[in-house]
């Protein structure tokens, strides 16, 4: 019998970092840390940006070699540091694994099994699972030939790079009731220079009410809070395709407890059939 997941979440890296102070944002990740629990599977950014950070701090310069390479030894430095932070602020009755992963373990069917139940394990084991692209091993010239096959041959395919992504097909893949996308605004607006544009709800008594929804607002969705990230358009994508698996989507700001998320009690944009 498989397990059944209330939560699936998702901060970003922007998220967990206080950008005048250039170092994380430990109140976030405390306050995220004591709501987090069995049964919980947290996919996390940051891994990258926090190594940045923090190899300023020891030598004063930043890296300056092939771009690829940089973000590979940065996101290295970065892990180690990202999971000590959640381990400091996680109840301490409850076990805390690193899980990582690459594109290719979503896409093979015996892959995707394997990661299926290492998840239910460590939820039936008491045990949070804090989830990450593994940047340090990942190469992008390698990983646009694997998945340019992939489509050529019409198959199924996953890239995972972006956490946004990560997060809706691990919720998939445990029919997760709840996809929380913590980011750093309050959620989707339909325009994004005026914050009185949020969209509270994008739900509707059937599938093809919400993607009517969905494809609206996309029209309107443009950036993204830092390079390489593939902003609101794909987060609302992503979303529509947890819909389509019977999990609801909440996007807010990180800000927020996460019960409050979950609860509606703070403003966020929430996506699902009623």
């Amino acid at each position: 019998m498989n397990y059944s997941f209330e939560l699936v979440g998702k901060i970003g890296s922007m998220a967990l970092i206080r950008q005048e102070d250039r170092d994380i944002n430990y109140n976030i990740i405390s306050r995220l840390g004591s709501e987090l629990r069995p049964g919980m599977i947290w996919v996390t950014s940051g891994a990258t940006e926090i190594g940045r950070l923090d190899y300023i701090k020891r030598t004063g310069c930043e890296l300056c070699g092939d771009p690829e390479q940089d973000k590979a030894d940065y996101a290295s430095q970065g892990q180690t540091i990202l999971m000590q932070t959640y381990r400091q602020f996680i109840p301490p009755e409850y076990g805390l694994r690193q899980i990582l992963v690459e594109h290719t373990h979503f896409n093979d069917p015996e892959k995707r099994e394997h990661i299926r139940l290492l998840l239910e394990r460590a939820a039936r084991q008491k045990t949070i699972p804090i989830v990450n692209y593994n940047d340090p091993v990942s190469d992008e010239e390698n990983r646009k030939m694997e998945l340019a096959v992939r489509r050529s041959q019409g198959a199924e395919v996953h890239e995972c790079v972006d956490n946004d992504e990560t997060a809706a097909v691990i919720a998939n893949l445990v029919h997760a009731k709840t996809l929380v996308l913590m980011t750093s605004t309050e959620g989707i607006y339909r325009d994004p220079r005026d914050a009185k544009t949020l969209v509270r709800d994008v739900t509707g008594s059937d599938l093809e009410s919400v993607e009517r929804q969905v494809r609206t607002l996309q029209e309107n969705c443009v950036g993204a809070s830092r390079e390489g990230a593939n902003g609101a358009r794909a987060k609302l994508e992503y979303a529509l395709q947890c819909v389509r698996g019977g999990t609801r989507v909440i996007i807010g700001h990180a800000r927020h407890r996460l019960s409050d998320l979950v609860e509606g009690r703070v403003p966020c944009t929430r996506i699902g059939i009623e």
